[in-house]
């Protein structure tokens, strides 16, 4: 059976040419290995971005028949719009993907566009059931396909004696709050004189970096803290799994696949609550959860994953089989049937 032309648009192809790939990137990499004739729009210029999608929509008009579109808030949001409207004009098939964490504020602001934008899309899925369910007043047929993992990359290690190893994955940016785990780290030290914190993630350039080794340096931890910038997608298991609990310390979250990670290699997780995370995380179960911005709450977690007997080994444990339900052959399956019934639509 020969498998329909795929078009996918998402600014996420940005970060797949740097040292991180995003999930848009391993999609359309398995999808393409599955036999779809798979085109991206990946130009990495912001201000040319827009301009990139709406061209390769029209360039390569004949040679694909179902388009993906991620769908993020604020100027993303415009971009989407943009690329849906040219591809109702030209009659072709679209998949909205809602993935950003800040949809749900977004549209409660422009209810009218979210739900003009819905109705132009032959079918609409997100990775997070958190977007499913705080976007239903605009959409009741909103389905839920999963962020997926390679879960062989991800060598699991039970954390029944967790040592006080802190690791944090993610974009060093505001609002992803990298300053929290170093707070908190620093607040931790007497009563832990081994601990040590590892920031992965690059530079987004907003300042942060900067900040976050003043904070360090001002702190007195700078022999405690690696900072070793983005690191390779092959290179993640092999960073995690130098840690033992993992800082998710985000201020705006949806369905974030570094925790999904953590998980899979049986670190015990310790998040903030916020966004769609306790909709991905189970508290007391898979991982320990926290108010946002409140460093004596995160600082107790911790405390209590390296003292309380047996909570460690069941995050850890809780963790790896929540996650196995997410490897790519079982999750894979799914986006090939959402496509190929829309592209029999046609």
């Amino acid at each position: 059976m020969i498998k329909p032309g795929l078009l996918m648009i998402s600014s996420g192809f940005v970060a797949s040419r740097r040292s991180y790939r995003g999930m848009c990137q391993e999609l359309a990499d398995r999808l393409d290995e599955s036999g779809y004739r798979v085109i991206t729009s990946s130009r990495t210029g912001r201000a040319i971005r827009p301009f990139d999608m709406l061209y390769t929509v029209w360039r390569y008009r004949h040679r694909y028949e179902v388009v993906l579109v991620d769908v993020f808030s604020g100027w993303a949001f415009l971009w989407a719009e943009a690329v849906c409207r040219l591809l109702d004009r030209l009659e072709k098939s679209c998949i909205l993907v809602l993935r950003g964490g800040n949809l749900p504020a977004f549209a409660a602001k422009h209810p009218t566009r979210v739900r003009s934008l819905f109705q132009l899309t032959d079918r609409i899925t997100t990775p997070s059931s958190y977007l499913q369910d705080q976007l239903k007043p605009y959409s009741q047929h909103i389905e839920m396909i999963p962020n997926a993992l390679d879960l062989k990359d991800y060598p699991f290690t039970l954390r029944d004696s967790p040592g006080p190893r802190l690791v944090w994955l993610r974009a060093l940016h505001r609002v992803y709050n990298p300053a929290l785990a170093v707070r908190v780290t620093a607040m931790l030290r007497n009563e832990f004189p081994a601990i040590n914190l590892t920031l992965i993630g690059p530079d987004k350039r907003d300042g942060s970096r900067v900040e976050l080794l003043r904070l360090i340096a001002e702190l007195g931890i700078t022999d405690r803290v690696e900072l070793p910038g983005g690191v390779p997608k092959s290179e993640v298991p092999v960073w995690l799994n130098r840690g033992d609990i993992f800082l998710n310390t985000t201020t705006i979250d949806n369905t974030p696949v570094s925790v999904l990670e953590a998980q899979a290699c049986g670190l015990c997780v310790a998040s903030t609550d916020v966004g769609g995370i306790p909709y991905l995380l189970e508290d007391e179960h898979d991982a320990l959860l926290v108010p946002s911005g409140d460093p004596e709450a995160l600082q107790a977690a911790i405390r209590r994953v390296l003292t309380e007997p047996g909570l460690a080994a069941a995050l850890s444990q809780n963790a790896r089989r929540k996650v196995e339900k997410l490897d790519w052959p079982v999750v894979l399956p799914q986006w090939e049937t959402l496509i190929d019934e829309v592209a029999a639509r046609k």
